[in-house]
Parts: structure tokens; sequence; C-alpha cells
């Protein structure tokens, strides 16, 4: 399973949010018009190799701020023993547990999250919060946490400052790669966003994941970047492209992979 380096040339392009005058958008060209695609349930060998049906939950999630723990406090409260295989444990032993700096998220049980359904399990192997939107017909970034639907997409912040004294803020929108989860990224045994096994995607990244892009930049910024990912797409000598897309296979994967997030 051949992973590209981490580093390698990129294209990118700056706009101004269409929505707020004060925001630029800066967007990786050469991630969103990737053919990343999650493969959970598709090959997946997980980020550990000593649990690889739980692909990328075995830290626990992080909340963002205490609105996303509220929001998907909601969530499961509704969640059923037909969705959820470890409700009992849960209930009793409480699903939300502080990291060594304080910081609250999903508790870890037996190597993975207490929201990861196990293999075998009626309902199916996968996020217990994610099966639960399926069936009553929402999206999955309603339920789970912030970190979850987001990934493996980056969105980050600065406020840019320019010479003349005006100052704007800028949203960069990139690939969240193994160095996005800290120094413990790289004992990962295997990623995915670098790797050519899940860059099989039946579309680019910024077709397959717009509702995660709408939700994180806007309607009016979605629109704007679609444009100039496909011009991106378009041009006669693709600039910069993904280097794992090079190296994917071709195969009935493409497909798969993209049901198969559906299932996580």
């Amino acid at each position: 399973m051949p992973e590209v380096p981490l580093d390698f040339p990129r294209a990118w392009v700056e706009f101004t949010d269409p929505e707020d005058a004060d925001q630029v958008i800066r967007a990786d060209l050469t991630w969103l018009t990737s053919r990343w695609t999650c493969i959970f349930g598709a090959g997946c060998p997980g980020i550990f190799s000593e649990k690889p049906d739980a692909g990328c939950c075995n830290l626990g999630a992080h909340f963002a701020d205490k609105a996303d723990e509220k929001r998907v406090r909601r969530w499961v409260d509704k969640l059923t023993p037909d969705d959820w295989q470890l409700r009992d444990v849960g209930r009793k032993g409480g699903w939300i547990e502080k990291d060594e700096d304080g910081d609250r998220k999903t508790r870890v049980v037996d190597g993975a999250c207490i929201f990861h359904n196990r293999p075998g399990f009626a309902g199916g192997t996968g996020c217990a919060l994610h099966k639960h939107a399926l069936r009553v017909g929402v999206h999955p970034l309603e339920t789970k946490p912030d970190v979850c639907w987001q990934l493996p997409i980056r969105r980050l912040y600065r406020d840019v400052e320019l010479p003349d004294g005006t100052s704007y803020t800028e949203v960069t929108l990139t690939e969240y790669d193994r160095r996005g989860w800290g120094p413990g990224g790289h004992d990962f045994d295997w990623y995915c966003t670098g790797n050519t096994e899940a860059h099989v995607g039946h579309d680019p990244v910024y077709i397959s994941n717009k509702p995660e892009l709408v939700e994180l930049v806007g309607k009016g910024a979605y629109d704007e970047l679609a444009k100039h990912c496909e011009a991106h797409l378009a041009a006669r000598e693709r600039i910069a492209p993904h280097p794992a897309d090079n190296g994917a296979r071709r195969t009935p994967r493409a497909k798969s992979g993209r049901g198969a997030r559906k299932l996580s």
C-alpha cells in the first residue's frame, strides 16, 4: 500500500468569500480535486494494524466546543440498542472522558471509540451515530462530532494584516494529513489521505464532500470554490496533481468506496 511523501507541489487558489468581504478562502486545489475517498469497509486496514476494523476511530473524538458536545449529546440520547452496540456501557459509565490535557472527548473502550460498533454486531460495523443518521434520513454531519465529519478536510483560520493597515480572515481548506493529528500521527501504521489505495473515488473530493464543504465555508463560497476546481480539472496540463492519484489503481473499488463512506 504505497504512501506518497508528505510534502509535494500543490496548486492553490485564493478568492474573497462572496458572502463575507472580510474573509478570503485559500483552497488547496490539489487536494480538493483529488480522487480520495473513504474506504472504510472496502479495504481500509485502519490506522493501527491491531484494530483494522476501527478505521480511524481508535482514539475517540475531541469536541470542538461546548456547542459541538451539546449537539452530539442530543443525538446520543436518541440512539437505540439497534443503533449502538455499547449503549449499556455508555449509559452506565458515561461516553465522555478527558484526555491528559483535560479536553473533553468521546470515551475509548477496548481500543476504539465507544460509538464504534464492532464486527459481528447485528446493526453492522461502524459508527453508531453515522448509522443512526442514515436510518432517520439526516446527513451524518448533523449527528457526529465536528472532527469526525470534517476529516480528512482540514479548515484553518489566520488573521492577515496588510501593509496599509487593513486586515482580513484567511480560511484555508486543505488535506488533513498525518501531521494534522500531532506528533502521534507519524506513528499510524496506515493513513488514507496520502495512500494510493484510497485515491480511487468516482468523484473528486470537492464533489463527493460537498455537504461538508458547504457546512465549513457556506454555500456562496462553495459555489465559487467549485468553479475554480472545475477550471483546474479542465486545464490542458493540470498543475500539481495529487501524487496518490497518479499511483492509484483504477478498479471497481471506486464505487464501493463511495458507498462504504456511508457506513463508517
